[in-house]
């Protein structure tokens, strides 16, 4: 219950969509909700009850008093809200889709219960975003240095630039989608998330997630670079796979669906 006394369930604005034996669990990114996965969801529900929710830093949560900065300043309290929301809907052994930073949130997740998991698909996702030694995360530290200066002096301007270069350009009704997405989170709520993710560092749990994994990843992502999918596959102890979908940006769900839905298909079919 939250201090307003209702279930986590009715906060995340969570709800299942679809009939079918098997649950697939479908968990947004920094600076979504829900509304990023509407268009491989209907295909999925033809197949699968599919849960779909926003995390409480969401600018669709209803109550934007709820982020505590200090509680969401580590993946644990994210993974723990997860793992609650799972129970209070009496799901087990489920298919997980999360993107980006909630690819990170679905390992813990499953470190901490794996009976709930029964595969993890990892979209865009990253251990840690800044080099260290011979690992290439995509950026310097001076690099988050300047993104974290710009979400606290500009968050306005700073939205729809990121959106620009993280969603394929191409695909205009995705640009607008994530740039609205943003532009609803409160600025203060983006900082303290944006810190937590980019200056992460995971990369110790990967040998610890024993759930079957498949790592997804687009051909050109400027975000998260072409090594890391790699390097995860590497170090996760369970058995997993890396597959390319081909489009540019961090959201192959919204720019390249029907690729996207065939990865998904190919690998719960076998």
């Amino acid at each position: 219950m939250d201090k307003l006394g209702k279930t986590l369930s009715t906060t995340m604005n969570a709800r299942i969509v679809g009939s079918g034996n098997e649950v697939i669990v479908l968990a947004h990114g920094y600076g979504g909700d829900q509304s990023v996965w509407d268009n491989i969801l209907p295909s999925l529900a033809l197949r699968y009850r599919v849960l779909v929710f926003d995390w409480i830093f969401s600018g669709a949560i209803s109550d934007q008093t709820l982020f505590d900065h200090v509680k969401y300043s580590s993946y644990d309290a994210f993974a723990s809200d997860l793992i609650s929301l799972m129970e209070e809907m009496n799901l087990t052994s489920c298919v997980f889709v999360g993107h980006s930073m909630s690819g990170m949130i679905g390992c813990i997740a499953s470190i901490q219960r794996p009976e709930l998991f029964r595969r993890l698909f990892l979209v865009g996702c990253s251990p840690r975003y800044i080099n260290k030694d011979d690992y290439i995360g995509g950026f310097e530290d001076s690099d988050i240095d300047q993104i974290l200066l710009n979400i606290e002096t500009n968050y306005q301007n700073w939205a729809p630039a990121f959106t620009s270069l993280v969603v394929d350009q191409n695909d205009t009704h995705s640009v607008q989608k994530v740039a609205k997405c943003l532009a609803r989170m409160k600025p203060e709520v983006a900082l303290s998330v944006a810190k937590m993710v980019f200056r992460s560092d995971q990369r110790d749990i990967l040998d610890k997630v024993t759930t079957p994994c498949t790592i997804i990843h687009t051909s050109n992502d400027i975000v998260v670079p072409n090594s890391v999918p790699i390097y995860m596959r590497q170090k996760i102890k369970a058995k997993s796979t890396v597959e390319i979908v081909d489009t540019d940006g961090h959201f192959p769900h919204l720019t390249a669906h029907n690729q996207f839905l065939e990865v998904l298909g190919r690998a719960l079919d076998h």
